[in-house]
């Protein structure tokens, strides 16, 4: 598909009510097999409700992971999915979108060293050398990230917060996450004595 910026305005995309979806740069109807390659290839659009004008890229951009993981390319681990969903309406919802946009830019910015390092893991190393530091580097930011929103945690403890101070349905919620950072950060370890 040979669509391309115009400049740095995004391509708008308008979606009718029959679901259509309708490239105004190219004044054709394209699907979101068309709109996950435009993702692919780089290509910034937006995506309109054609009746209301409403901006549902969101939207669309969700219901292309959906089908993706639908045909079988399940990038999503149900744990994940799990932690999400159980995120929504939490104290620490505000944090999980910059949280994931920072992890996913540190992955993408390395992109060309992993499919390097995938490469020579291949060739003959350890297979697992890749995945152990950018889990590593998933860690330092995820620590980072918690340590902004408490500044008087000490030698990586997190003080109690008022929240996790009351009696709830949900405070464990912040003990599983404190066990699973806890065993993560043991199969780290022995990954790299492995290694």
């Amino acid at each position: 598909m040979a669509d391309a910026n115009r400049g740095d305005e995004p391509i708008t995309i308008k979606k009718y009510a029959n679901r259509r979806l309708y490239n105004t740069a190219t004044s054709s109807y394209v699907t979101l097999d068309h709109l996950a390659q435009m993702v692919r290839d780089g290509v910034d659009f937006e995506v309109h409700d054609a009746k209301s004008g409403d901006d549902i890229t969101r939207q669309v951009l969700t219901h292309i992971i959906v089908e993706e993981e639908a045909k079988g390319t399940n990038l999503l681990p149900l744990s994940f999915l799990r932690q999400l969903i159980s995120l929504y309406g939490d104290s620490l919802q505000s944090m999980v979108p910059s949280y994931l946009e920072q992890t996913m830019k540190a992955f993408s910015g390395n992109e060309d060293h992993m499919r390097e390092l995938m490469d020579q893991s291949f060739a003959g190393s350890s297979p697992m050398k890749p995945f152990e530091e950018m889990a590593r580097q998933n860690m330092v930011i995820f620590e980072n990230a918690m340590k902004v929103l408490t500044p008087n945690a000490v030698d990586g403890e997190m003080p109690p917060t008022p929240a996790a101070q009351a009696p709830k349905s949900d405070d464990g919620n912040m003990d599983d996450m404190r066990n699973q950072l806890d065993q993560l950060q043991k199969q780290l370890n022995e990954l790299s004595k492995r290694g």
